[in-house]
C-alpha cells in the first residue's frame, strides 16, 4: 500500500491531511490483502516539510495543542501497527517531514535528494511529533542534541552514514518510486513471510521500551501466534523439505 503526502509545493500536513493518513493507517491494519505500508511525497522536490507553517500562524494555542496530539497519536499508531513500514525519502525530510519518516520501521532515500532534519530551533520552537524522543532513540542523546540545538539539516548520503537512512537509492527521481517499491517487496511475499517481519518489528517497537524479561515474555507470545499460523506451517515444512535425509545409523 502506497500513500502519497500531497500538498505543493513542499507537501507540509494539517490537521485533515493527518487524519487522511490516520484512517488509511487504521485500513491497512485491518486489511490482510496489505502486507507492507510505504510513505512517499508528490513530486520531486520534497518528502514532506512538516506542518503547515501558514495554517499555524491563523491557529490559537488550544488548536495547536489538540493538532500536536493528534499528529503524535497518529505517528504511534503508524509505529505500533503490525506491518512494515517504509518511507521512501523523495526529496527534501525536514521538520515534521522527519518526524513521520522516524516513525517509520526503514527509511530509503533518492540519492541527492536533498536536506534531512530537524531545524525547528530556528522558529523558536522544539521538534512536537515526536521528533526529540525518536530522533533520541535513533541517533543517541548527544548526537540527537547537538543536531536539534544547532538546527543541522544534512545531505542523504550523511543521513545514510548517521543511521538515519537506511538504504540510498541511485536513480532519477522518475525513477525512484518504482525503485523504492522494488526495495520493499524483499519484505513481502513471495520473499518474506510479511506477518513474521510484522511481528518482528512489534516485538522490537515495543520490547525496547520494556525490562528485557518483559520483552522476552511479548517476544514469546508474538512466536506463539506465529506458530499457530499458516506462514510458520508452511516455513517449517518448506524447510524440512529442503534438508537432507538424517542420520539413521543403518
Amino acid at each position: 500500500m502506497v500513500l502519497e503526502l500531497r500538498n505543493p509545493p513542499a507537501n507540509t500536513y494539517s490537521y485533515e491531511m493527518m487524519r487522511e493518513l490516520d484512517a488509511h493507517v487504521l485500513d491497512a491494519r485491518m486489511d490482510e490483502s496489505i502486507h507492507a505500508l510505504m510513505i512517499t511525497g508528490a513530486g520531486e522536490k520534497f518528502f514532506c516539510a512538516g506542518a503547515d507553517i501558514k495554517m499555524l500562524e491563523g491557529a490559537d494555542p488550544y488548536f495547536k495543542y489538540n493538532f500536536c496530539l493528534h499528529a503524535n497519536e497518529t505517528l504511534c499508531r503508524l509505529e505500533q501497527t503490525p506491518k512494515l513500514v517504509i518511507a521512501a525519502l523523495n526529496g527534501h525530510c525536514v521538520g515534521g517531514g522527519l518526524e513521520i519518516a522516524l516513525a517509520c520501521d526503514l527509511r530509503v532515500a533518492r540519492a541527492g535528494a536533498g536536506k534531512i532534519g530537524l531545524p525547528e530551533v530556528s522558529l523558536g520552537v522544539l521538534p512536537g511529533t515526536g521528533g526529540t524522543q525518536r530522533l533520541a532513540r535513533a541517533l543517541g542523546r548527544a548526537k540527537a542534541i547537538e543536531m536539534m540545538v544547532e538546527g543541522t539539516t544534512v545531505e542523504v548520503e550523511e543521513a545514510k552514514a548517521l543511521g538515519l537512512v537506511n538504504a540510498v537509492i541511485d536513480a532519477p527521481p522518475a525513477e525512484f518510486r518504482a525503485r523504492a517499491l522494488e526495495y520493499a517487496r524483499r519484505f513481502v511475499p513471495p520473499a518474506k513471510a510479511s506477518r513474521a517481519v510484522g511481528f518482528i518489528k512489534r516485538a522490537v517497537t515495543s520490547g525496547i521500551e520494556m525490562s528485557l524479561a518483559d520483552g522476552l515474555a511479548l517476544e514469546r507470545e508474538l512466536q506463539q501466534r506465529l506458530f499457530e499460523g499458516q506462514d510458520a506451517k508452511e516455513g517449517l515444512a518448506a524447510y524440512n523439505a529442503r534438508r537432507k535425509p538424517a542420520f539413521t545409523g543403518k
